[in-house]
């Protein structure tokens, strides 16, 4: 079975927005509690809530005089907000998450139908009092319709996500084709080599940047208005609105380049980086946010994964702009402020970001190899003597001769 999702504009009336948000706050009031309920029993008996003891509250509170309004809420909205909290804690016990946090009447507002949601021509069905919403479908809802979460955005925009199901087999993943390598940056997004000797360079659009006086201007007006007024309700849409621009561009660029690279190569070789721990560097925390590497990867793991392809991720610490592309020499110190450089043994002149995208290339290459096992550049460590010759374990000549680049 496969699943999609496509996530549409709704149009909600007056009357059907009065009703969504009275469902908004149902659900995530009862989240609160919930999660409020799971903490305390924790603490007095070391054990959790589980899903079917949380919703055991339910019919209690909706009967209670103070808790009635709970009532109005379509039944399975709720349920859906207990399923979900219960995924939240093991995915924070597997590892996956960070703890389950309360849930704010500010910013970003959903709930979930998980089930009895039609779509129409031009219309999306909603059980209970919603009833039919206009949508803008600007694409075909194929399959079993499983769960449609509706929410509204700061901007105040409503969208629906619907998730189907379509009958059909995952594509076997072949690394039969090209292959490139992606090296990530910021003042050019994404530097790649096909091997061929050819290196390309993507622009870094920089979409908060090209928005940052116009979002500085916003910001202040909306630091002036009176709290709680509806004059700072209107600015901060107006914030909000300019947020969402910045978030759509940078999404488009991502969307294209890397609809690009799939098309064009059958393997994507990127480096796994840590990019939690690289905005921790004040200085360029909001330029690597901005730049929105791990969207990117996201995107292209994916796609890759429709087409049939594969996505190869390095480990961060292989050194591959120290590393001569040619005679795999690795040098012992190089600045960032460095873009050129040129290799004491062979005499080879460099450009860096091409070369880390060259070298790359060869060690995703050198992990299909190896079926998956990844080995450091050295055959030991994970980071290499600075210094020495990387002792590789293949040759610019046996790379290409392997299967797995004859293509072009």
């Amino acid at each position: 079975m496969l699943h999609k999702a496509a996530k549409v504009r709704i149009y909600p009336t007056p009357e059907q927005q009065v009703l969504l948000s009275q469902h908004f706050g149902c659900a995530r009031w009862w989240w609160n509690y919930a999660l409020n309920k799971s903490i305390e029993t924790y603490k007095e008996t070391g054990k959790s809530l589980g899903q079917s003891a949380l919703n055991a509250f339910l019919p209690k509170l909706k009967k209670a005089e103070e808790t009635a309004w709970l009532a109005e809420c379509y039944s399975q909205v709720l349920q859906a907000t207990t399923l979900n909290l219960t995924t939240a804690y093991k995915n924070f016990f597997a590892g996956r998450a960070r703890f389950p946090r309360y849930k704010s009447k500010h910013g970003k507002q959903s709930i979930q139908y998980p089930q009895n949601v039609k779509v129409f021509d031009g219309f999306v069905q909603f059980p209970g009092k919603v009833g039919k919403v206009k949508a803008r479908l600007h694409r075909q809802i194929e399959g079993t319709i499983k769960t449609v979460t509706v929410s509204l955005d700061p901007s105040g925009k409503y969208f629906a996500s619907i998730l189907t199901e379509t009958e059909g087999e995952n594509l076997t993943v072949s690394t039969e084709g090209k292959v490139v390598g992606i090296d990530l940056g910021l003042t050019h997004f994404a530097i790649t080599s096909d091997g061929t000797g050819k290196i390309s360079k993507y622009d870094n659009p920089k979409p908060l940047a090209k928005h940052k006086k116009n979002l500085k201007r916003k910001q202040q007006k909306l630091a002036r208005k009176q709290k709680g007024s509806n004059s700072r309700n209107k600015a901060k849409k107006t914030v909000a609105k300019v947020y969402e621009r910045v978030a759509n561009s940078r999404q488009d660029f991502l969307h294209k380049l890397s609809r690009k690279l799939v098309n064009e190569n059958q393997v994507v070789v990127v480096e796994n980086l840590n990019v939690k721990g690289m905005v921790r560097n004040h200085n360029l925390a909001k330029a690597i946010s901005d730049a929105g590497w791990g969207t990117f990867t996201n995107f292209l793991a994916y796609k890759l994964e429709k087409k049939g392809g594969k996505l190869v991720e390095i480990d961060r610490w292989f050194p591959s702009s120290k590393l001569c592309s040619n005679c795999y020499y690795q040098i012992d110190e190089l600045s960032l402020d460095v873009r050129e450089w040129t290799c004491p043994h062979c005499g080879t002149c460099h450009d860096r970001d091409g070369n880390a995208a060259t070298n790359i290339r060869a060690e995703g290459i050198r992990m299909l190899q190896t079926d998956g096992i990844a080995v450091s550049a050295n055959g030991g460590e994970v980071r290499p003597k600075l210094g020495r010759k990387s002792v590789l374990r293949h040759s610019p000549a046996m790379l290409e001769a392997h299967t797995i680049v004859a293509s072009t």
